[in-house]
């Protein structure tokens, strides 16, 4: 699916944004969001004057962190449950496993991690409460993170919209913003695979999808 960012962002304006990010943050509903392409875009568009950086940088920051404080309530409180669940178009519990796996392997620092990673990121903070992750452990890793990723992001299609000439980032956007995504999701890949474990898990699973003939369903 096709999404013209540089349309639909001035149509919801700041406050559609910062719900976006919000959900995709902590609820559950969130994990399908373009976060990491929308916090770039919206960045840009703040240096073509569709909104204020400093709003709209501190509003996604605060948005990011108040979604994964509401993700860590509820897996604390009701996250049990989620395993009882039966499947729905906007919940597959694999990904709350995959999530709980993520979790097990990299500890506190998935909640860092988890924020460049998609479907990970959303399902991270509900993991934790369900972990009883420490409150206030919790909350230093989900600031830290949201400083990372929400600032970071805003504030990288903000300034390459100063250094790059507007007409080249309006025709080579969606490049830009892949590249930009390739780059902030590389530091986690690669504290991923510095873990001989992941980087046997990662094998095994290429293994088998090779081993599988061509065409054939599962």
């Amino acid at each position: 699916m096709h999404f013209d960012l540089q349309t639909i962002l001035p149509a919801i304006g700041l406050f559609g944004i910062l719900a976006i990010v919000f959900a995709e943050s902590g609820l559950l509903i969130g994990f399908f969001l373009p976060g990491d392409s929308l916090l770039f875009t919206a960045g840009f568009l703040a240096y073509l004057g569709y909104f204020n950086i400093w709003v709209l940088t501190i509003g996604c920051f605060i948005a990011a962190v108040l979604g994964d404080q509401v993700g860590y309530v509820f897996g604390k409180k009701v996250g049990k449950r989620l395993f009882n669940r039966k499947d729905s178009m906007l919940f597959h519990k694999d990904n709350l496993i995959k999530a709980e796996k993520f979790y097990e392997q990299h500890g506190k620092k998935t909640i860092v991690l988890a924020r460049f990673l998609p479907v990970v990121r959303t399902f991270a903070p509900i993991v934790a409460g369900m972990a009883h992750m420490e409150y206030k452990t919790f909350v230093i890793y989900n600031i830290i993170g949201g400083l990372l990723w929400a600032v970071g992001l805003t504030l990288a299609g903000y300034f390459l919209g100063r250094l790059i000439p507007a007409e080249i980032m309006e025709k080579y956007l969606y490049v830009i913003i892949l590249l930009i995504i390739v780059l902030s999701v590389l530091p986690t890949a690669i504290h991923i695979l510095k873990d001989k474990e992941s980087r046997d898990k990662l094998m095994a699973f290429a293994l088998s999808l090779a081993s599988k003939p061509f065409g054939k369903k599962s």
